[in-house]
């Protein structure tokens, strides 16, 4: 995309400036809050702020608020945003600041998933209780069946499976059926939970659902439930989700609507709070898959979340190749 040339001098020199070189490198590798900038930068949160600010005005990254979080990213459809790749791009790997950066942004990451694990592995027992706090659990299972299709399904997978709720529910549907999850404790659950209703075709295995080592259209159904509001980056788990899915099969997708819940971040370990739909649709266009349907689901308690399903389907192969 073309851009004059004030848009090139604006970008330009709000990139001319170490700290602000280094942010957009950073946000180059995922969307991070203010604090964890700061951290990694090792400056102060109004120096750094400010440095945002000037960056978000030249168009290099886009600001969301998530609850009383404020996250960035580089800029997804900003004229500049080429200009801002064509910089980083310049850099060399090597470069010793960038490489420190980078190396505290993995420890924050990685923090992070510590964190998360301990989490996971203290509440395990009482996962399924945990997550129907907020909306009768029938409703949403009840319209996730629904909205999944009666099947047969010869392929199902379940990222982040948790306790193996989902494959209990959909399993009878599928042929063969594969759960992963980063806990070895869920998994543990997820084993006696498939092997007592004598689902025999279904595996469990230790992996990461951004990473997730399965085939390209491997599945006809994939699940995502109730986990993208842990993720660092919820746009690249719907990215390799998507990738599994063969042509004419679907993705369903389970999480909360934008809520301002903020002492889930704290006693939950979320990261994000909920999804609203342009958001959501903007990732599954990106990936590939049509347009989503939706389904909402109002909290049965006072104070509660809004559970959301998506289901957004791939053209099978005949459609793809007449379009």
């Amino acid at each position: 995309m073309a851009i004059s040339s004030d848009q090139a001098v604006g970008a330009l020199r709000a990139a001319a400036e170490p700290t602000r070189l280094r942010i957009l490198a950073l946000l180059a590798r995922e969307e991070l809050a203010v604090l964890e900038l700061c951290r990694i930068l090792g400056q102060s949160q109004p120096r750094v702020s400010r440095h945002l600010k000037l960056l978000a005005e030249a168009g290099l990254i886009e600001r969301f608020p998530d609850g009383a979080w404020v996250f960035y990213r580089l800029s997804r459809v900003s004229p500049v945003r080429g200009l801002a790749d064509q910089i980083l791009a310049l850099i060399s790997q090597d470069d010793p600041t960038l490489c420190r950066d980078f190396e505290r942004l993995a420890g924050v990451a990685e923090e992070r998933a510590q964190q998360a694990a301990q989490y996971f592995a203290e509440n395990a027992a009482r996962w399924d209780e945990i997550r129907s706090l907020y909306t009768a659990e029938d409703d949403v299972e009840a319209a996730i069946l629904r909205l999944a299709g009666e099947g047969p399904f010869e392929r199902v997978v379940d990222l982040g499976s948790g306790t193996g709720r989902m494959l209990t529910l959909l399993g009878e549907r599928a042929s063969s059926a594969v759960g992963l999850d980063l806990s070895r404790q869920m998994l543990n659950i997820a084993r006696a939970q498939v092997a007592s209703v004598g689902l025999r075709a279904c595996e469990l295995r230790h992996g990461d659902i951004l990473a997730t080592g399965l085939g390209a259209g491997e599945a006809d159904l994939v699940m995502i439930h109730q986990v993208l509001h842990y993720l660092a980056d919820p746009g690249a788990a719907v990215a390799e989700a998507a990738r599994i899915v063969r042509p004419g099969g679907r993705l369903l997708i389970v999480d909360f609507a934008p809520h301002d819940l903020e002492f889930l971040r704290a006693e939950h370990r979320h990261r994000r709070l909920g999804f609203g739909d342009a958001e959501m649709e903007r990732w599954l266009a990106e990936s590939g898959l049509a347009a989503p349907e939706t389904v909402t689901l109002p909290p049965h308690v006072t104070g509660g979340l809004t559970v959301k399903i998506w289901r957004a389907e791939r053209a099978p192969s005949h459609l793809r190749r007449i379009a």
